[in-house]
C-alpha cells in the first residue's frame, strides 16, 4: 500500500507557516558578512549536536560539545564523545546528502550509520534495519522494585523493509513538490520515529533527515537554524507530541503544529538577533555590505540604546576619535545609521 500521511492544514499551521516565511525573508535579505555568517552557521551546528544526542540521555554540555567540535581534550565517556561526534559528521555531510538526485534506501542506511558509528553496542546494527522487535518506553519505580512501561511500540520488524521502501517512494515522488518543505519535514520525521527502522539512533536519524529535507528544499540553505533546541528544552512535550498520531488514529496534524511551532521558534532566535544588529538596510538588492565585528557591535549598540554619541563608542572601544569616525563613516554611507545635531549633542541612530 503507497504511503500516504494523514493531517488537515488548520488555521494554527497556515498563520505560523505565514509567519516562518516571513522571518525567513528578514534573513535572507539581511547584509550579513561572511564572518558572521559562519558565527551563526557555526553556532547552529554545535547546538543542534547538543540538542539532538541530549534528548537521547548524552551527558555532554553545550561547551563540552562545542569544544569537541574545535578538536579539542574534553572529560567524559567515550560513548557521549562519540555521540556527539557521529553526529557533528552527520551534519556536515547534509550537503552531500542532499546532492544526490534521490534519496534512496542506500542513502538512508548511510545517513543512519553515520549518525551511530561506534555508539551502538553492537556495530553490525550500524546502518542496516533492525532484525528484531524493539519499542520505546520508561523505568518506573512501583515502590518495590524498577519496571518497564511501553510507551510505543513500532511495526513488526518484517514489515520494516516494506514500511521505509515505501515511505522513501512517496518522499521521490512528484507530489511532494506541492507540499511546503517545513510541513514536508514534518512528515519525514514523524514516519521516520513512527517506523522506528533501527535498533537505536531513530530519534537521531529523523531529526537529522528533516534538517536534510529543509537544506535540500533550498529552506535552510544558509544552515542557520537550530531546530532541535526546541525539542530539547522541554523533552516532554516532544515526546508527547510525538504520540499525538497514536491517540488521532494516525492522523498526525497535532504533530505537525508542534514541529511548525519548533521551526518557527528558531526562526525567530535568527531573525532576532539580525534586527537586533539592524542589518536589513535600504540599499539596492544583491549590494553586500562588509562590515566588521566592530562595526556589527556599534549597530548593535545603537539599536538597543536608541542613540549614542561618538564619545560613548570611543570610551566602550577604547580608542580615538579619528579611528572610530572611520568605522561609523562607512555605516553612514551604507545608509545603516544617521547622524542627528552638531557639536555636543550630536549622536547617531538606526536610519529610518
Amino acid at each position: 500500500m503507497p504511503f500516504e500521511p494523514k493531517y488537515k492544514i488548520t488555521n494554527k499551521i497556515l498563520n505560523n507557516i505565514s509567519r516562518i516565511m516571513a522571518g525567513r525573508e528578514v534573513i535572507e535579505h539581511s547584509k550579513l558578512i561572511p564572518k558572521w555568517e559562519l558565527k551563526l552557521k557555526k553556532e547552529a551546528r554545535i547546538h543542534n549536536a547538543h540538542s539532538s544526542t541530549s534528548i537521547e540521555g548524552n551527558k555532554l554540555t553545550l561547551e563540552q560539545v562545542k569544544a569537541l567540535s574545535e578538536n579539542k581534550e574534553v572529560v567524559a565517556t567515550e560513548k557521549d564523545k562519540k555521540e556527539v561526534l557521529s553526529y557533528l559528521k552527520a551534519l556536515d555531510s547534509i550537503p552531500e546528502y542532499a546532492s544526490k538526485k534521490v534519496i534512496d534506501v542506500k542513502l538512508f542506511l548511510k545517513i543512519h550509520e553515520t549518525v551511530t558509528a561506534e555508539t551502538l553496542q553492537n556495530s553490525k546494527d550500524c546502518g542496516v534495519f533492525r532484525d528484531r522487535q524493539v519499542f520505546v518506553g520508561r523505568r518506573i519505580f512501583d515502590g518495590t522494585s524498577f519496571k518497564e512501561i511501553v510507551e510505543y511500540m513500532p511495526p513488526g520488524t518484517k514489515d520494516v523493509p516494506r514500511l521505509v521502501n515505501e515511505f522513501l517512494d512517496w518522499l521521490n515522488s512528484d507530489e511532494i513538490k506541492e507540499i511546503n518543505p517545513v510541513i514536508l519535514a514534518g512528515i519525514v520525521h514523524y514516519e521516520i520515529a513512527r517506523i522506528h527502522p533501527f535498533i537505536d539512533g531513530n530519534g537521531r536519524t529523523a531529526r537529522l533527515m528533516a534538517s536534510l529535507v529543509l537544506y535540500k528544499s533550498g529552506f535552510d540553505h544558509r544552515r542557520f537554524f537550530a531546530l532541535d533546541d526546541f525539542y530539547d528544552e522541554n523533552r516532554s512535550a516532544y515526546y508527547a507530541a510525538l504520540k499525538t498520531a497514536q491517540i488521532n488514529k494516525g492522523d498526525i496534524t497535532k504533530w505537525l503544529e508542534y514541529f511548525i511551532d519548533g521551526v518557527l521558534y528558531s526562526i525567530n532566535k535568527v531573525k532576532e538577533l539580525i534586527e537586533k544588529l539592524g542589518l536589513s538596510p535600504k540599499i539596492a538588492e544583491g549590494e553586500r555590505i562588509e562590515l566588521t565585528q566592530k562595526q556589527i557591535t556599534i549597530l548593535g549598540r545603537i539599536k538597543e540604546k536608541g542613540k549614542v554619541s561618538n564619545k560613548d563608542l570611543r570610551d566602550m572601544f577604547g580608542i580615538t576619535r579619528q579611528a572610530m569616525l572611520k568605522e561609523i563613516s562607512k555605516l553612514i554611507d551604507a545608509k545603516l545609521i544617521e547622524l542627528v545635531g552638531k557639536g555636543r549633542s550630536a549622536y547617531y541612530k538606526i536610519s529610518d
